[in-house]
């Protein structure tokens, strides 16, 4: 079964630009989807990542990500 992953492209502390490359590292055969995924309060506050499931976050999308991979199937 392929990675689910999921960001928003609205959200302040990470760049689309950017994460969907590292994204994409971190796992290869994933289906990245990017949208509002209606998590506006925390959005708002730190980055985040919608893995298989879960909500991830971080202060940095590095940090996101990291905090990421051990979601990775």
């Amino acid at each position: 079964m392929a990675n689910d992953i999921r960001i928003c492209e609205k959200c302040k502390h990470m760049s689309v630009k950017s994460m969907v490359p590292k994204l994409k590292k971190l796992a290869p055969d994933a289906e990245i989807k990017v949208g509002c995924k209606s998590y506006c309060g925390p959005c708002s506050r730190k980055a985040f990542i919608f893995i298989n499931g879960r909500y991830v976050t971080g202060a940095t999308e590095d940090e996101a990500l990291q905090n990421a991979q051990k979601y990775v199937k």
